[in-house]
């Protein structure tokens, strides 16, 4: 191709991919709907089984993808679209979650919207959803590379927060230890990375989050999300909040931004990924809480 761009390392060249249209490329949404349903572990949400393809609701339209969970039966309720996703794309996702929660009010119903663009204009849309409904949003395109394609799934959103059904109670490593290995591990990675720059650090285990606890403050929070990720919750003052999204967009890595709050996903991978990253984070933080 000649708008190929190549990397040289020691090694190899490693060439620059480039995205294509899905319909250019001579899909469709039913192509895209069967390439989830007969691969749904490509949505990065865990070994999910696939239940139903276009369901039909008592609504009269059609969900495009049931999938299930098998270890605690969760259900997820997936929606697809091409090109840039709409009002009535984002209403349906949730209509369709919803029916489904009807018919089985015992699980946990995630409701996924599949685009091959969301917006900024969007993103806060959704956000702004998630605070009360589980959902989760992730973009597809496909992506060439010497003449090869690639179908490629990214989740940008999944900032849902279970409400709280009380004060929060104090737990131990254990009761993380079995509810979810993957965040006491995250947790765990962090803590080592900022030892140096707070003073005697400690995880502080809770019922919804494990927090990272300096003298009886906490500094980040915890909480287990799918697909063995968790969301990283932080304040920063207002001074540093516009340095730390920069930080973060010239990494490309996606955040929420809450006044001055910023959550992220991550895992204890991305926490050796980005170990400068997070310091210099942890210096805004604790700059924070000494105001």
């Amino acid at each position: 191709m000649e708008n190929e761009i190549s990397i040289k390392t020691d090694n190899m060249d490693i060439p620059i991919a480039s995205t294509v249209s899905i319909r250019e490329s001579g899909f469709d949404e039913y192509w895209l709907q069967d390439q989830i349903y007969e691969n749904p572990s490509c949505l990065g949400l865990g070994d999910l089984e696939s239940v139903a393809k276009e369901k039909q609701q008592s609504s009269g339209g059609r969900l495009d993808i049931l999938l299930k969970n098998p270890e605690d039966d969760s259900m997820y309720e997936v929606e697809v679209m091409l090109a840039e996703t709409d009002e009535s794309h984002i209403i349906r996702t949730i209509e369709y979650w919803d029916n489904e929660k009807r018919k089985w009010p015992q699980r946990q119903h995630y409701a996924v919207l599949v685009a091959e663009s969301i917006t900024r204009k969007f993103f806060n849309v959704i956000h702004l959803f998630s605070h009360s409904i589980p959902i989760i949003a992730i973009q597809v395109n496909i992506i060439e590379s010497n003449n090869q394609k690639a179908l490629h799934f990214s989740k940008i959103l999944d900032t849902y927060e279970e409400p709280e059904d009380g004060p929060e109670e104090p737990h131990d490593e254990a009761y993380w230890r079995k509810k979810s290995t993957w965040t006491l591990n995250a947790a765990n990675e962090l803590l080592a990375l900022v030892g140096e720059i707070f003073e005697s650090p400690s995880l502080r285990y809770l019922k919804s989050y494990i927090a990272i606890n300096v003298f009886g403050n906490n500094y980040f929070s915890f909480r287990k999300r799918s697909a063995n990720k968790s969301l990283l919750g932080f304040r920063v003052s207002d001074d540093h909040v516009d340095e730390v999204s920069k930080l973060l967009d010239e990494q490309s890595i996606s955040f929420v931004q809450k006044q001055n709050r910023i959550k992220f996903t991550v895992d204890k991978d991305f926490i050796k990924k980005h170990s400068d990253l997070l310091r210099q984070i942890a210096k805004f933080v604790k700059e924070t809480q000494k105001k």
